[in-house]
């Protein structure tokens, strides 16, 4: 997805589908400041990509992220089980990928912040490193720089 599309700006476009859908996303733009990559993944792009690019390292990447995500969306049978975990008056509904609070209001959980909280529930006291974290919620590594478990902790906290 560009960032630059006509009539809608691709951040919104992109915030809107990850709201919806759990898909993979790369951003593929000529918007190269550092300000648009990490909002770009801080909305819960799976990559972003500048132009100029490499169409082979553009190739390899796409695979890489299609490879992820369909091996992330594979649930186990012991998991399937398990509808919803309750902690401090909170539910994690896993059918309906959201966090449901003490007032029983609903909140529709982005992609990232659920595989999060869902690593938490099922690993209750264990620490967790920021590369652990990333590689469940995005299936990257962590780089140097990479806040997007940071962000993703922060929105949750919210």
């Amino acid at each position: 997805m560009d960032i630059n599309l006509p009539g809608k700006n691709g951040l919104l476009l992109a915030r809107e589908l990850r709201e919806q859908a759990n898909v993979a996303l790369m951003f593929l733009t000529g918007r190269d400041n550092e300000v648009d990559k990490i909002l770009g993944l801080e909305i819960g792009a799976d990559d972003y990509i500048t132009k100029p690019f490499n169409p082979r390292e553009l190739t390899i990447r796409a695979r890489n992220l299609l490879s992820r995500t369909m091996n992330l969306g594979t649930v186990s049978e012991e998991r399937r089980s398990v509808e919803s975990y309750k902690f401090n008056g909170w539910e994690l509904d896993i059918n309906s990928r959201s966090l449901i609070g003490p007032d029983g209001e609903q909140y529709k959980l982005p992609r990232s912040e659920f595989r999060a909280m869902l690593h938490f529930c099922e690993n209750p006291g264990k620490i967790q490193s920021r590369a652990e974290l990333l590689k469940k919620m995005t299936g990257r590594e962590l780089k140097p720089h990479d806040r997007t478990v940071d962000v993703t902790i922060r929105r949750i906290r919210k």
